[in-house]
């Protein structure tokens, strides 16, 4: 298996959200993308999989150099090669990729957030980023669509973290701010344990809010003239948004398992979202509200 074939099988394998806002993408730019997501999967699981901080570091670091040589030279590991014919094709900021790096690697330093400005870089960087050389391979003409790119991806990575507090938690990291955990009197046993409390729904509707004003945002800063290229990444925002709001319609019942939006759904938006930028249709603003 060559290294275009490990990644779009990585990417597919997933069925993550991202895979299905891919599927409708010309060929070349979708093997793009899933060269990105690989290696946005194999960083994020040098820290999630593994056990040895100091292990996990020189892994990082190791990544950090291909990345280097993507720019400087030719990178040792496949996936690395492949995306450095990405970067070559569609101009990929290093800067970006590398605070994808940057981003996960502050799993290993800390565990916990004060206040959202804290949280906000890692947002940024784990997610945010990510949007930024996704957009250089959908293609764009506005520069607004770069901080369009930057608040839907702290929109999706927000709606992440409620989906996924109890499991976070339960592994030592809580991204919900200590602030607002205090605020609501939730503590970060209530987390751990799953404790549905009513100051605990208090405590989600805030997170729910903050969420959907990135939301709001990124689709107020959404170039119109740009839409058509965008569409994936509308949908990407879609699937996560009806995610956001399933959330909202069970209570914050996150603790019950983990909570989802059906395929079936997803090809629905999916679908939706391609047909909706041929003929220069949007909802999403009207949505959001």
């Amino acid at each position: 298996m060559n290294a275009t074939e490990f990644c779009s099988t990585l990417t597919r394998k997933s069925r993550s959200n991202f895979y299905y806002a891919f599927l409708l993408l010309p060929k070349p730019q979708r093997e793009a993308i899933y060269a990105v997501y690989a290696f946005c999967r194999i960083v994020d699981d040098v820290v999630d999989l593994g056990r040895d901080p100091e292990v996990q570091r020189k892994e990082l670091a190791h990544w950090r150099r291909e990345i280097a040589r993507c720019f400087e030279g030719m990178p040792e590991e496949p996936v690395a090669q492949r995306l450095c014919q990405v970067i070559r094709a569609y101009s990929v900021p290093r800067a970006a990729l590398e605070e994808i790096i940057n981003g996960v690697e502050m799993d290993l330093e800390r565990s916990t957030y004060e206040t959202f400005e804290e949280l906000y870089p890692y947002c940024y960087r784990v997610a945010g980023a990510v949007g930024l050389c996704c957009i250089e391979i959908f293609g764009y003409a506005d520069p607004r669509a770069r901080d369009y790119a930057v608040n839907l991806g702290v929109a999706l990575q927000l709606t992440n973290i409620l989906r996924d507090l109890q499991p976070d938690a339960q592994r030592g990291r809580i991204y919900v701010p200590q602030a607002d955990l205090r605020r609501f009197r939730v503590s970060p046993e209530d987390l751990r344990l799953g404790r549905y409390t009513s100051e605990f729904v208090e405590l989600m509707e805030f997170q729910a809010l903050r969420a959907r004003s990135f939301y709001r945002r990124a689709w107020e800063l959404l170039p119109e003239t740009d839409a058509r290229r965008l569409f994936a990444a509308e949908i990407m925002g879609r699937i996560y948004f009806a995610l956001l709001r399933t959330i909202e319609a069970r209570r914050y019942r996150v603790f019950d398992g983990r909570i989802s939006v059906s395929v079936l759904t997803k090809l629905a938006i999916a679908l939706r979202c391609w047909a909706e930028s041929r003929l220069g249709v949007g909802t999403m603003r009207r949505e959001v509200a």
